[in-house]
């Protein structure tokens, strides 16, 4: 005797074997190794593994993780300095059901010696590829986020919308008024192509008629001081390399908002749902890193130049020495900027 399977049981066929083996899965190993911002948008991917009952770990550098160190979803976390295989000889008696590599590159790739199955996330390089270089958008204006949960769809897991996460503890607090109204600036990045001018933060600060506490690394320490030296502005406060990355992230969660040109703690500001006005030129948003925030807490600014990226990691430009992020129009700015933190 025949059956005739029509596609309402295929349906509940297809249904109950995928939850029988999502059921049988318990312990994953979550891979993401630099950098800020990166790690930071893979917050989402974590709590939602987390608040459906796997056991999370998490493989970054050594580097990153006061990143991940507070963050609750994760269950243990493992680090290495500069190879693997540092870190290899701990992870490989966890017998992880699932590998889930959100980095995907060579290094990442070498995971596949553990006998683990391991899915990757899609980079899209090709088509960021034809649209930096033909001027064709076949991304689909799709956030790196929406990617990267892509990663964990066949756990018949989705995207929660609830945002990206950030977590602090006691230790990153600052001596600083936070009860006050103050605005961050992130003046720092990781090219310079992708920086303000000096002489552009200087105007919009100059416009904002509240305190700024300028945030950024070891090389951004002198153009911060001159920024304060330079200012007519009394209330302006150089943190830039006197401060963790957790230290910035506590001045971001209690400012008012946050100008920031395209780089990691842009991403954090998000994970706090600041208001946050960020500068590209070399690099563009359309790509999928824009700030992971509701449009009405984002406001973008990009060179007038080219609505495309200049470069892979807007390391050279197209147009200008220095990056075309310089020619962004302080004048009409400021004017959008003293609107949009009205």
């Amino acid at each position: 005797m025949s059956v005739r399977v029509n596609k309402f049981h295929y349906a509940i066929l297809l249904n109950f074997f995928s939850f029988t083996f999502v059921s049988k899965l318990s312990k994953l190993l979550v891979v993401r190794f630099s950098s800020i911002g990166d790690i930071v948008l893979t917050s989402p991917v974590v709590r939602i593994l987390k608040q459906n009952q796997f056991e999370v770990h998490f493989l970054t550098k050594k580097k990153y993780a006061p990143l991940l160190v507070n963050n609750p979803n994760i269950d243990k976390l493992y680090c290495f300095n500069k190879t693997i295989n540092e870190a290899k000889s701990e992870i490989v008696n966890e017998n992880y059901d699932f590998i889930i590599d959100l980095h995907n590159n060579i290094r990442s790739q070498s995971l596949r010696l553990l006998n683990v199955p391991i899915k990757r996330y899609s980079k899209s390089n090709f088509k960021k590829f034809i649209y930096m270089n033909f001027n064709l958008n076949f991304l689909n204006d799709e956030h790196v986020v929406d990617r990267y949960v892509k990663t964990i769809s066949f756990l018949n897991l989705k995207n929660d919308n609830k945002g990206l996460d950030f977590f602090l503890n006691p230790n990153d607090k600052v001596e600083f008024d936070i009860n006050q109204n103050f605005a961050s600036w992130c003046i720092g990045a990781s090219k310079e192509e992708k920086k303000l001018s000096k002489s552009q933060i200087l105007k919009i600060i100059a416009s904002l008629n509240l305190p700024v506490v300028l945030l950024g690394g070891e090389d951004e320490k002198e153009m911060g001081d001159a920024i304060v030296a330079e200012s007519q502005e009394t209330k302006i406060y150089n943190y830039c390399g006197n401060i963790t990355v957790n230290q910035s992230a506590y001045l971001i969660k209690y400012s008012q908002f946050l100008l920031t040109n395209d780089t990691g703690l842009m991403h954090i500001g998000a994970a706090f749902n600041k208001k946050i006005i960020s500068f590209w030129g070399c690099t563009k948003p359309d790509l999928g890193f824009a700030p992971y925030v509701d449009a009405s807490q984002s406001l973008m600014f990009t060179s007038s130049f080219s609505k495309r990226q200049c470069s892979k990691h807007g390391s050279s430009c197209r147009y200008t020495k220095d990056g075309c992020v310089k020619t962004i129009d302080t004048d009409k700015a400021i004017k959008k900027i003293v609107r949009f933190t009205s």
